[in-house]
Protein backbone atom coordinates (compact mmCIF):
# COMPACT_ATOMS: atom_id res chain seq x y z
CA UNK A 1 0.00 0.00 0.00
CA UNK A 2 1.32 3.11 -1.03
CA UNK A 3 0.96 6.35 1.59
CA UNK A 4 2.85 9.62 2.55
CA UNK A 5 5.20 8.80 5.56
CA UNK A 6 7.69 11.05 7.57
CA UNK A 7 11.45 9.64 6.15
CA UNK A 8 14.83 10.91 6.78
CA UNK A 9 17.04 11.09 3.47
CA UNK A 10 20.74 9.83 3.58
CA UNK A 11 23.30 8.85 1.42
CA UNK A 12 23.31 5.49 0.27
CA UNK A 13 26.64 4.81 2.37
CA UNK A 14 24.80 6.27 5.54
CA UNK A 15 21.96 3.64 4.95
CA UNK A 16 22.17 1.19 7.35
CA UNK A 17 24.30 3.45 9.61
CA UNK A 18 21.17 5.43 9.90
CA UNK A 19 18.39 2.57 10.10
CA UNK A 20 20.03 0.60 12.97
CA UNK A 21 20.21 3.94 15.03
CA UNK A 22 17.40 4.58 14.35
CA UNK A 23 15.98 1.27 15.38
CA UNK A 24 17.58 1.54 18.40
CA UNK A 25 16.05 4.63 19.31
CA UNK A 26 12.14 3.69 18.29
CA UNK A 27 12.25 5.48 15.59
CA UNK A 28 12.11 3.33 12.36
CA UNK A 29 9.10 2.82 11.10
CA UNK A 30 8.84 -1.13 10.53
CA UNK A 31 6.01 -1.44 9.13
CA UNK A 32 7.29 0.43 5.87
CA UNK A 33 9.79 -0.11 3.05
CA UNK A 34 12.92 1.90 2.57
CA UNK A 35 12.85 3.55 -0.80
CA UNK A 36 15.54 3.95 -3.05
CA UNK A 37 16.18 7.19 -5.04
CA UNK A 38 19.26 7.83 -6.86
CA UNK A 39 21.77 7.90 -4.58
CA UNK A 40 19.63 8.72 -1.97
CA UNK A 41 17.07 6.60 0.66
CA UNK A 42 14.57 7.18 2.30
CA UNK A 43 14.15 5.83 5.65
CA UNK A 44 10.53 5.75 7.16
CA UNK A 45 10.17 6.85 10.85
CA UNK A 46 7.48 6.97 13.36
CA UNK A 47 7.50 10.96 13.95
CA UNK A 48 8.38 14.14 12.03
CA UNK A 49 11.64 14.53 14.00
CA UNK A 50 14.47 16.97 13.30
CA UNK A 51 15.29 16.72 9.36
CA UNK A 52 12.18 14.21 7.95
CA UNK A 53 10.77 14.91 5.06
CA UNK A 54 7.06 13.71 3.86
CA UNK A 55 7.84 11.20 1.44
CA UNK A 56 5.81 8.30 -0.22
CA UNK A 57 6.32 5.03 0.52
CA UNK A 58 5.31 1.71 0.38
CA UNK A 59 3.78 0.23 3.90
CA UNK A 60 2.07 -3.05 4.99
CA UNK A 61 -1.38 -2.37 6.58
CA UNK A 62 -1.18 -2.76 10.53
CA UNK A 63 -1.68 -5.83 11.92
CA UNK A 64 -4.53 -5.94 14.56
CA UNK A 65 -3.71 -7.52 17.81
CA UNK A 66 -6.21 -10.89 18.06
CA UNK A 67 -7.79 -11.42 20.88
CA UNK A 68 -6.12 -14.45 23.03
CA UNK A 69 -6.60 -18.42 22.40
CA UNK A 70 -5.72 -21.36 22.08
CA UNK A 71 -5.37 -23.27 19.46
CA UNK A 72 -6.40 -27.27 18.75
CA UNK A 73 -5.97 -28.29 15.00
CA UNK A 74 -8.24 -25.80 12.73
CA UNK A 75 -10.80 -25.03 16.50
CA UNK A 76 -9.33 -21.68 18.03
CA UNK A 77 -10.49 -21.55 21.88
CA UNK A 78 -11.26 -18.02 23.27
CA UNK A 79 -11.43 -16.94 26.98
CA UNK A 80 -14.18 -14.55 26.29
CA UNK A 81 -17.25 -14.59 24.64
CA UNK A 82 -16.37 -12.39 21.91
CA UNK A 83 -18.01 -12.21 18.45
CA UNK A 84 -16.03 -9.76 16.35
CA UNK A 85 -12.86 -11.40 17.94
CA UNK A 86 -13.76 -14.74 16.99
CA UNK A 87 -14.90 -13.42 13.54
CA UNK A 88 -10.92 -11.70 13.20
CA UNK A 89 -9.14 -14.87 14.17
CA UNK A 90 -11.19 -17.08 11.96
CA UNK A 91 -10.22 -14.74 9.12
CA UNK A 92 -6.63 -14.73 10.43
CA UNK A 93 -5.41 -18.17 9.40
CA UNK A 94 -6.85 -20.35 6.49
CA UNK A 95 -6.59 -23.50 8.59
CA UNK A 96 -9.09 -22.24 11.15
CA UNK A 97 -12.73 -23.72 10.51
CA UNK A 98 -14.02 -23.41 14.09
CA UNK A 99 -14.03 -20.38 16.99
CA UNK A 100 -15.21 -21.83 20.21
CA UNK A 101 -15.68 -19.98 23.52
CA UNK A 102 -15.27 -22.52 26.54
CA UNK A 103 -18.57 -21.37 28.57
CA UNK A 104 -17.28 -24.02 31.21
CA UNK A 105 -14.24 -25.05 33.57
CA UNK A 106 -12.97 -28.83 33.44
CA UNK A 107 -15.99 -30.63 35.25
CA UNK A 108 -17.61 -34.04 36.13
CA UNK A 109 -15.76 -37.68 36.44
CA UNK A 110 -15.36 -37.43 32.59
CA UNK A 111 -13.14 -34.01 32.44
CA UNK A 112 -15.14 -32.51 29.76
CA UNK A 113 -15.77 -28.51 29.19
CA UNK A 114 -19.05 -27.00 27.72
CA UNK A 115 -18.15 -25.01 24.71
CA UNK A 116 -20.17 -22.28 22.54
CA UNK A 117 -19.57 -21.98 19.08
CA UNK A 118 -19.09 -18.60 17.83
CA UNK A 119 -18.40 -18.68 14.34
CA UNK A 120 -17.23 -21.03 11.73
CA UNK A 121 -18.58 -25.22 11.49
CA UNK A 122 -20.55 -25.62 14.04
CA UNK A 123 -18.60 -28.57 15.40
CA UNK A 124 -16.40 -29.64 18.11
CA UNK A 125 -14.38 -31.96 16.31
CA UNK A 126 -11.06 -31.30 14.61
CA UNK A 127 -8.00 -33.11 13.22
CA UNK A 128 -4.02 -32.23 15.18
CA UNK A 129 -1.09 -33.18 14.37
CA UNK A 130 1.29 -33.22 16.95
CA UNK A 131 5.34 -33.88 16.13
CA UNK A 132 3.81 -36.34 13.53
CA UNK A 133 1.18 -38.15 15.11
CA UNK A 134 -2.25 -37.46 13.98
CA UNK A 135 -5.12 -37.45 16.60
CA UNK A 136 -8.81 -37.11 16.23
CA UNK A 137 -10.43 -34.69 18.98
CA UNK A 138 -13.37 -33.99 20.00
CA UNK A 139 -13.21 -31.32 22.65
CA UNK A 140 -16.98 -31.74 23.74
CA UNK A 141 -16.39 -35.23 24.76
CA UNK A 142 -13.38 -35.85 25.81
CA UNK A 143 -10.40 -33.71 27.44
CA UNK A 144 -7.15 -32.49 25.38
CA UNK A 145 -4.67 -29.75 25.24
CA UNK A 146 -2.21 -28.83 22.75
CA UNK A 147 0.03 -27.00 25.99
CA UNK A 148 1.53 -30.43 27.01
CA UNK A 149 3.23 -31.67 23.82
CA UNK A 150 7.10 -30.41 24.79
CA UNK A 151 6.25 -32.65 28.15
CA UNK A 152 5.39 -35.35 26.25
CA UNK A 153 8.62 -34.88 24.15
CA UNK A 154 10.38 -34.21 27.59
CA UNK A 155 9.78 -38.17 28.91
CA UNK A 156 10.03 -39.52 25.57
CA UNK A 157 13.68 -38.59 25.53
CA UNK A 158 14.02 -39.37 29.03
CA UNK A 159 12.94 -43.00 28.22
CA UNK A 160 14.73 -46.03 27.78
CA UNK A 161 13.51 -48.39 24.50
CA UNK A 162 11.36 -51.20 25.93
CA UNK A 163 10.07 -49.87 28.94
CA UNK A 164 6.89 -50.69 30.13
CA UNK A 165 4.26 -47.66 30.46
CA UNK A 166 0.84 -47.10 32.12
CA UNK A 167 -0.63 -43.88 31.65
CA UNK A 168 -3.80 -43.88 34.44
CA UNK A 169 -5.60 -40.46 32.27
CA UNK A 170 -5.47 -41.34 28.90
CA UNK A 171 -8.01 -39.25 27.05
CA UNK A 172 -7.88 -39.70 23.72
CA UNK A 173 -4.14 -40.69 24.01
CA UNK A 174 -1.10 -38.07 23.27
CA UNK A 175 1.14 -39.48 26.25
CA UNK A 176 0.30 -43.25 25.11
CA UNK A 177 0.35 -42.67 21.56
CA UNK A 178 3.82 -40.75 21.39
CA UNK A 179 5.68 -42.80 24.37
CA UNK A 180 4.76 -46.13 22.42
CA UNK A 181 7.63 -44.50 19.94
CA UNK A 182 9.99 -46.52 22.54
CA UNK A 183 7.97 -48.66 24.57
CA UNK A 184 7.28 -52.22 24.37
CA UNK A 185 3.96 -51.96 25.84
CA UNK A 186 1.43 -48.93 26.88
CA UNK A 187 -1.59 -49.56 29.05
CA UNK A 188 -3.89 -46.46 28.40
CA UNK A 189 -6.74 -46.05 30.87
CA UNK A 190 -9.34 -43.86 30.85
CA UNK A 191 -13.00 -43.85 32.78
CA UNK A 192 -14.57 -41.66 29.64
CA UNK A 193 -16.05 -44.16 27.31
CA UNK A 194 -16.13 -41.63 24.23
CA UNK A 195 -12.49 -40.55 25.42
CA UNK A 196 -11.85 -44.43 24.87
CA UNK A 197 -13.42 -44.75 21.36
CA UNK A 198 -11.30 -41.67 19.77
CA UNK A 199 -8.12 -43.00 21.81
CA UNK A 200 -9.14 -46.15 19.47
CA UNK A 201 -9.20 -44.61 16.57
CA UNK A 202 -6.16 -42.57 16.98
CA UNK A 203 -4.06 -45.55 17.72
CA UNK A 204 -5.43 -46.97 14.59
CA UNK A 205 -4.46 -43.95 12.42
CA UNK A 206 -0.65 -44.27 13.73
CA UNK A 207 -0.46 -47.97 12.95
CA UNK A 208 0.28 -48.68 16.47
CA UNK A 209 0.07 -52.38 18.07
CA UNK A 210 1.86 -51.37 21.42
CA UNK A 211 -0.76 -49.39 23.23
CA UNK A 212 -3.74 -50.94 24.59
CA UNK A 213 -6.71 -49.05 25.96
CA UNK A 214 -8.59 -49.99 28.92
CA UNK A 215 -11.93 -48.16 29.85
CA UNK A 216 -11.62 -48.34 33.97
CA UNK A 217 -11.47 -45.65 36.37
CA UNK A 218 -7.91 -45.25 37.36
CA UNK A 219 -8.52 -46.95 40.84
CA UNK A 220 -8.98 -49.88 39.45
CA UNK A 221 -5.67 -49.93 36.90
CA UNK A 222 -3.72 -52.38 39.56
CA UNK A 223 -5.97 -55.06 39.18
CA UNK A 224 -6.54 -54.95 35.44
CA UNK A 225 -2.80 -54.12 34.78
CA UNK A 226 -1.00 -57.69 34.42
CA UNK A 227 2.97 -56.30 35.02
CA UNK A 228 4.55 -53.67 37.22
CA UNK A 229 5.07 -50.41 35.07
CA UNK A 230 8.85 -48.94 34.48
CA UNK A 231 6.82 -45.42 33.98
CA UNK A 232 3.46 -44.24 34.80
CA UNK A 233 1.84 -40.87 33.63
CA UNK A 234 -0.90 -38.91 36.30
CA UNK A 235 -2.43 -36.14 33.44
CA UNK A 236 -4.69 -35.43 35.84
CA UNK A 237 -3.49 -31.73 37.32
CA UNK A 238 -6.61 -31.11 39.79
CA UNK A 239 -7.78 -34.31 41.08
CA UNK A 240 -4.63 -36.91 41.20
CA UNK A 241 -3.87 -37.16 44.79
CA UNK A 242 -6.76 -39.99 45.20
CA UNK A 243 -4.86 -42.14 43.05
CA UNK A 244 -1.22 -41.87 44.15
CA UNK A 245 -1.35 -45.30 46.27
CA UNK A 246 -2.95 -46.82 42.83
CA UNK A 247 -0.03 -45.26 40.80
CA UNK A 248 2.79 -46.31 43.71
CA UNK A 249 1.04 -50.10 43.78
CA UNK A 250 1.87 -50.29 39.34
CA UNK A 251 5.36 -49.30 38.84
CA UNK A 252 8.66 -51.01 40.30
CA UNK A 253 11.08 -50.17 42.48
CA UNK A 254 13.15 -47.65 40.82
CA UNK A 255 10.61 -47.06 38.21
CA UNK A 256 8.99 -43.39 37.52
CA UNK A 257 5.64 -41.53 38.09
CA UNK A 258 5.19 -38.34 36.79
CA UNK A 259 2.31 -36.68 38.35
CA UNK A 260 1.14 -33.03 36.96
CA UNK A 261 -0.93 -30.80 39.38
CA UNK A 262 -2.01 -27.20 39.67
CA UNK A 263 -0.43 -25.72 42.83
CA UNK A 264 0.63 -22.23 44.55
CA UNK A 265 4.12 -23.18 45.03
CA UNK A 266 6.57 -26.11 43.60
CA UNK A 267 6.48 -28.07 47.38
CA UNK A 268 3.39 -28.22 47.71
CA UNK A 269 2.86 -32.49 47.11
CA UNK A 270 6.19 -33.28 48.36
CA UNK A 271 5.18 -33.70 51.92
CA UNK A 272 2.28 -36.08 50.42
CA UNK A 273 4.60 -37.74 48.52
CA UNK A 274 7.19 -38.29 50.89
CA UNK A 275 4.33 -40.12 52.70
CA UNK A 276 4.73 -43.45 50.26
CA UNK A 277 8.36 -45.07 49.16
CA UNK A 278 9.80 -42.77 47.69
CA UNK A 279 13.94 -42.82 46.58
CA UNK A 280 13.31 -38.89 44.59
CA UNK A 281 11.35 -36.35 44.03
CA UNK A 282 11.74 -33.51 41.38
CA UNK A 283 9.16 -30.69 40.66
CA UNK A 284 9.10 -28.82 36.94
CA UNK A 285 7.77 -25.90 36.41
CA UNK A 286 5.39 -26.78 33.41
CA UNK A 287 3.30 -23.21 32.96
CA UNK A 288 0.84 -20.29 34.00
CA UNK A 289 -2.66 -21.52 34.96
CA UNK A 290 -3.73 -18.37 37.05
CA UNK A 291 -2.39 -15.83 38.70
CA UNK A 292 -2.06 -17.72 41.80
CA UNK A 293 -1.34 -21.01 40.55
CA UNK A 294 0.48 -23.16 38.26
CA UNK A 295 1.12 -26.00 36.42
CA UNK A 296 4.05 -28.44 37.55
CA UNK A 297 5.22 -31.91 37.39
CA UNK A 298 6.97 -34.34 40.00
CA UNK A 299 8.79 -36.22 38.64
CA UNK A 300 8.74 -39.39 41.48
CA UNK A 301 11.55 -42.06 41.80
CA UNK A 302 9.79 -45.08 43.77
CA UNK A 303 12.13 -46.35 46.08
Amino acid sequence: MQTKRWCLQVHRSEGEKTRKRLLEEGLLDRLCRIRPEGDFLFIPVVRNIEGAVCHECTCAPEKKELPRFEQVGGIAIMQEDDLSGAAAILASKKTYHTVLFAESAVEGPFRTKKFKVLTGRDTTATEYIEYGHHFSIDLAHAYFSARLSGERQRILSLMQKGERVTDMFAGVGPFAITLAEKASVVYAGDINPEAVILMVRNITRNHLTNVVPILSDAINLPDIIPHPADRVIMNLPLHSLPFLEAAFRMVRPGGIIHLYALVSHEDEYVDTLRAFRVEKVESRYVRSYSPDRFHVVYDIVRG
